[in-house]
């Protein structure tokens, strides 16, 4: 049998090409997936730790951030405590870091560095040099005009050696010279970001560290271990003021936090790849229920002969373990292809990456070729199962093949309920729950069943809805005809054909209509939140310059105007005073004219004095209502009672504690604005905009934004991630259209006698090749029907539950795109009928009539 099983594979190997490639690219998918995701996390670790290979200990100032009501600790280490260490035994030498936002400016004065913007000092040891960051051109910044850029972003802002660049550091706009680039090994500027480098000085003083440091990295002397510098470091200076770390523990630390951050994205492809398996499935299923069906007789025969139906039952398997196999190295093969275009592609439009080799573990050769394997077989083994069944006296004398009507009874009352139960699912999950974890679970529990239900229904609802195609077919002649009856002759293979597509396109319509739903609740999120013209903010989520406000007070055509400054309070009595609340203060007399709250209690009004605002959420975890008087105490340690005038609806826009900037500002050691709400005269236009960037001296860290930037600059990553989507979902597609073409194929095969006799009887060449581009095209068009109906019901869904954080979420139904998915279903099925089309077209008619 085990001879029988590989004569079999070697001389049908164009009939077994189409599962090969089914299987090939669902463990391309698995395997690129791995490889990828391994191959980032090991360049970003091998990267971090490199930035680590002269850091034994490094020493950090104790968290700034204390309870309101207690004295702020200073976040900075001193240059006696980079002395005391620097003393120390065991210390080879020691380098003071200083780090903050520093925005670089293109020469169309846009920022530049997707990966964040980041200035630090260069810290010259006894050689003159910084060994951190190696100098590729010029010399080291020496002077309080000078800096250094890091090669990749001196690149993309085209500037070199000698330029004027313009920088943010302070919040304000700066013109340095460039007079050194450098390169680096810091994952932040490998992931995309930009960094400068001042002189030790001019970094404290622009990054508001004056004589201080946010870091001092420490390295040994030889025979010291990092334990024992660390423990001599610890006790040299005050425990209050400082905290320290091994390298070692970093470098663990910042592993760990890759591997954290690439999780989420590995998880995302698989599942992806799972969605290509599972499509491939139903082809390998379908592949081998029609090699059976070809191989009844021979199967009989060897029944005949003495051959057990469990040795029939392996030789198929033991045939589907070889096309495995070949699928499985085949597919690896394809994968680390596939990781590497990946990588490139990714690289240049999502993120920068590091550069290193491709990680092919052992593990991930063990994963393809398992997968390819148990998929193959698990897919091969229920039409085995029945092919052994069968009579062999049955089987040689064609009584077996048509199915039951009984059989088709149990499989529509078996996927009924099974609809029945995801739909119950999907419909208790949107409408008693709120969008917790539960009703995720019963969701996604619940689309699952219901896809698997459709699936197994897919036989009964092909007649239906095939039949609507009829007028369309008879205006086609005898081909319309009898590509409608091919279609209906088998629903069982028909079904399974179309079921690939339906996933594919059940997803891809799902997500198009989650997407642009979101994108319409953003957009109205916007425009609802908003009176103002113009949010100003600036980049990094760092504080604006303390001269931006009065800057933008003073612009021609501003009407109202209101900055938004942040403080921590501790606000009420019992448990509620014991967290820390967030507290928003603005401008009390105009911030109504520049907002719009939907109140839910009490009034919005004029803030003043003690009178406050609350959003839903915070007041409904706290217990507060309007009217609720409040004691807090602020930061600077005084205390005060507080009335809530109005408990408002929240949103990702504005959410928390708004109270007055005059009852906040006296308790603020540092005042600063996280952002700015401005309108103008005559709404927003192009030149407002522009009179606004010009006046704030045209910043590279500062954005001004209307209502239809805040919108986009939200719904960007939903436009990303929704293209990544159909790029990873255009995989499923292409396993369909392999279904598709697959079917043709085996179809033409068993109906060489039929094809004959039609053109024995005047069918001509071009006839035949008309009715099986019809039948593809209607088992096609039937798959992207189902697809397009369950991915809007899907994406109904899953919106409820969005709705629930997003109050102005909206269903919107894409139906342009929807046409376009359907267009493309149309295509997959006149694509995959060309070759089944042509090779219907040359069969010899004679020697077709003659074929068993």
């Amino acid at each position: 049998m085990f001879r029988t099983a590989l004569r079999n594979v070697l001389a049908h190997k164009a009939r077994l090409l189409m599962t090969v490639l089914a299987v090939m690219l669902g463990v391309a998918f698995v395997s690129g997936t791995l490889v990828f995701t391994s191959t980032i996390s090991d360049a970003f670790r091998t990267s971090s730790q490199r930035s680590f290979d002269h850091v034994d200990v490094a020493v950090r100032p104790s968290s700034p951030d204390g309870p309101p009501g207690t004295p702020a600790k200073d976040p900075r280490l001193d240059g006696k405590a980079l002395d005391t260490v620097s003393r120390l035994p065991g210390t080879a030498s020691v380098t003071g870091i200083v780090t903050g936002f520093t925005g670089i400016g293109d020469k169309d004065g846009k920022l530049i560095g997707s990966g964040g913007s980041r200035g630090s000092n260069y810290f010259p040891g006894k050689d003159g040099k910084d060994a951190r960051y190696p100098l590729k051109q010029g010399t080291a910044p020496t002077g309080a005009d000078q800096f250094a850029l890091d090669a990749g972003t001196a690149a993309k802002g085209g500037y070199h050696v000698g330029d004027t660049v313009r920088i943010s550091a302070d919040g304000t706009v700066r013109q340095q010279k460039l007079t050194g680039i450098f390169t680096t090994d810091d994952g932040r500027v490998a992931a995309g970001g930009s960094l400068a480098l001042f002189d030790t000085r001019t970094a404290q003083k622009l990054l508001g560290l004056s004589g201080g440091y946010s870091e001092i990295d420490v390295e040994a002397t030889a025979g010291t271990s990092q334990a024992a510098l660390q423990q001599a470091i610890g006790k040299a200076l005050p425990k209050d003021s400082a905290t320290t770390a091994t390298g070692k523990e970093l470098a663990d630390a910042e592993a760990k936090m890759i591997d954290r951050d690439m999780q989420g994205m590995k998880t995302a492809l698989l599942a992806f790849a799972a969605v290509a398996l599972f499509v491939g499935i139903f082809l390998i299923a379908n592949t081998f229920t029609m090699l059976v069906a070809q191989r009844t007789k021979e199967l009989a025969l060897l029944r005949a002969v003495g051959a057990s139906r469990r040795q029939v039952t392996r030789s198929v398997l033991i045939e589907a373990f070889f096309v495995g196999a070949i699928a499985g190295v085949s597919g690896l093969v394809a994968g680390i292809g596939i990781a590497a275009v990946l990588r490139e592609v990714l690289n240049g439009f999502v993120a920068k990456f590091p550069e290193g080799p491709l990680v092919v573990s052992p593990s991930t050769a063990v994963a393809a070729l398992g997968i390819g394997i148990i998929i193959t077989v698990l897919a091969a083994w229920l039409p085995a199962r029945r092919g052994a069944k069968v009579p062999p006296v049955a089987a040689m004398n064609s009584v077996h093949a048509v199915a039951t009507t009984k059989s088709l009874l149990v499989r529509n009352i078996l996927g009924a309920l099974v609809a029945a139960i995801g739909t119950a699912s999907v419909v208790v999950a949107t409408s008693v729950y709120e969008g917790d974890d539960t009703s995720k679970i019963m969701l996604g529990g619940g689309g699952m069943l219901l896809l698997v239900g459709v699936f197994i229904l897919t036989p009964l609802l092909s007649r239906p809805l095939i039949a609507l195609a009829t007028p369309v077919l008879r205006a086609f002649g005898i081909s319309g005809l009898l590509a409608r009856q091919n279609a209906l002759r088998n629903p069982r293979r028909t079904a399974t054909t179309a079921s690939a597509l339906m996933i594919g396109l059940t997803l891809i319509t799902g997500m198009t209509v989650i997407a642009g739903s979101t994108q319409k609740g953003i957009d109205k999120m916007a425009v609802d939140a908003l009176k103002a013209d113009y949010t100003v903010s600036m980049q990094g989520g760092t504080q604006l310059p303390t001269t931006a406000e009065k800057t933008v007070r003073d612009v021609p055509g501003v009407t109202a105007f209101t900055p938004l400054r942040a403080s921590v309070a501790t606000i009420g009595t019992g448990s509620a005073a014991r967290q820390p609340t967030e507290v928003t203060g603005v401008d009390g007399a105009q911030f109504g004219s520049l907002v719009r709250l939907d109140i839910s209690e009490g009034s919005l009004g004029t803030l003043r004095g003690d009178r406050v605002l609350v959003d839903e959420d915070t007041a409904t975890q706290k217990g507060w209502r309007a009217g609720s008087r409040l004691p807090v105490t602020f930061e600077d340690g005084k205390t005060a009672t507080l009335t809530v005038s109005g408990v408002y609806k929240g949103n990702d826009m504005l959410n928390g504690v708004f109270l007055d900037n005059r009852t906040l500002a006296p308790h603020q050691k540092d005042i600063s604005d996280k952002q700015l709400l401005v309108k103008m005269a005559g709404g927003a236009t192009d030149a407002h905009k522009d009179d606004l960037v010009e006046a704030l001296g045209k910043n590279p860290a500062v954005t001004v934004a209307d209502k239809k930037d805040v919108s986009n600059a939200i719904a960007s990553m939903f436009t990303l991630l929704l293209n990544m989507l159909y790029g990873l979902l255009a995989m499923a597609v292409i396993v369909a259209v392999l279904g598709v073409i697959n079917t043709l194929a085996m179809s033409v095969f068993e109906r060489s006698q039929e094809i004959g006799m039609l053109r024995a009887i005047g069918l001509d060449r071009r006839g035949i090749k008309r009715m099986v581009r019809l039948e593809s095209l209607v088992i096609s068009l039937f798959g992207g029907v189902l697809g397009v109906g369950l991915g809007v019901f899907m994406g109904w869904a899953v919106g409820q539950l969005i709705g629930a954080h997003l109050p102005t979420y909206e269903l919107v139904l894409p139906w342009a795109r929807m046409g376009l998915f359907l267009g493309l279903a149309a295509l997959v099925g006149v694509l995959a009928a060309l070759w089944p089309a042509f090779r219907a077209a040359r069969l010899n008619m004679l020697a077709a009539i003659k074929a068993e």
